[in-house]
């Protein structure tokens, strides 16, 4: 056999929180998930944002916006972030905490990071928006004190995981404090076209966005060019039932392609109809 050597190979450090969240993603598998595929019309809501950043030069977080509908939906059906106390009791949070990633630099790599957006179901868009701009600017030791990860060792962190997993799963608010109430995250957001994306399990409730693509719908009778979102939701199904999570599913599809939450964005321009 020729063994080839390649000059322009390069060797470079797997970064630390990468690791610990590998570790800490192969607990998520052994949840009773169930996914549902659905595709939301968001014409309105992006058009309101391109005209809103070609009018002022701002670009707001097409996400965030997201994140409100969803809090709010979830604010209207709490048992989508319910969780057990027990055998035979259920907690459901007053807020809605939001756990999403970010992506920010970190030993010069682009990685995502885990953040919680507290109470998103009692903030606007906008105050969301300028949330997760500052987050992704702010230092990643501040993002992640709350988890000790800069300076844990690794290996202990492996060791003990376990441990804090299964607290985690007994303490709903050690749940909410560390994870959020659910989750939400925006993989397929940095393509174009149709495609769906798997959430990692870890909440009651875990969305994931996929792609946007273009396709033709009728609207009052004529075929036009409409924007849709692809979009997964996982379902506990321990926790939550069918009927209830086809109600949020619908309130949730309203909220987004009425525009709903840009409506209360402090921001005076018109959505789109």
């Amino acid at each position: 056999m020729i063994s080839k050597k390649h000059s322009n190979d390069q060797v470079v450090p797997y970064p630390k929180l990468r690791r610990a969240m590998a570790v800490m993603y192969r607990s998520t598998s052994r949840k009773p998930m169930t996914h549902g595929l659905i595709e939301i019309d968001v014409t309105n809501a992006r058009t309101f944002l391109r005209n809103h950043k070609a009018r002022t030069g701002e670009s707001l977080s097409f996400t965030a916006f997201i994140i409100a509908c969803m809090a709010h939906a979830v604010d209207e059906n709490k048992s989508m972030h319910a969780c057990r106390k027990g055998w035979k009791r259920l907690i459901m949070f007053d807020d809605v905490d939001v756990s999403t990633m970010i992506e920010r630099e970190v030993a010069g790599h682009q990685q995502p990071i885990v953040y919680i957006i507290r109470g998103a179901n009692k903030k606007t868009f906008r105050e969301i928006h300028h949330e997760i701009r500052a987050a992704q600017v702010e230092a990643v030791e501040h993002v992640w004190k709350g988890w000790g990860m800069t300076s844990l060792p690794l290996l202990a962190f492996r060791l003990i995981w376990p441990i804090l997993w299964w607290i985690l799963g007994t303490s709903p608010q050690m749940q909410k404090k560390y994870g959020g109430t659910v989750g939400l995250t925006s993989v397929g957001m940095f393509g174009k076209g149709t495609g769906w994306v798997i959430a990692l399990p870890y909440h009651t409730l875990d969305v994931a966005l996929g792609g946007i693509a273009e396709k033709p719908a009728v609207v009052d009778g004529q075929v036009v060019i409409r924007e849709y979102l692809c979009m997964t939701l996982s379902f506990n199904h321990d926790l939550v039932d069918g009927a209830p999570a086809a109600r949020f599913v619908q309130q949730l599809k309203e909220l987004i392609e009425n525009g709903s939450s840009l409506g209360e964005s402090e921001i005076e321009e018109p959505l789109v109809v």
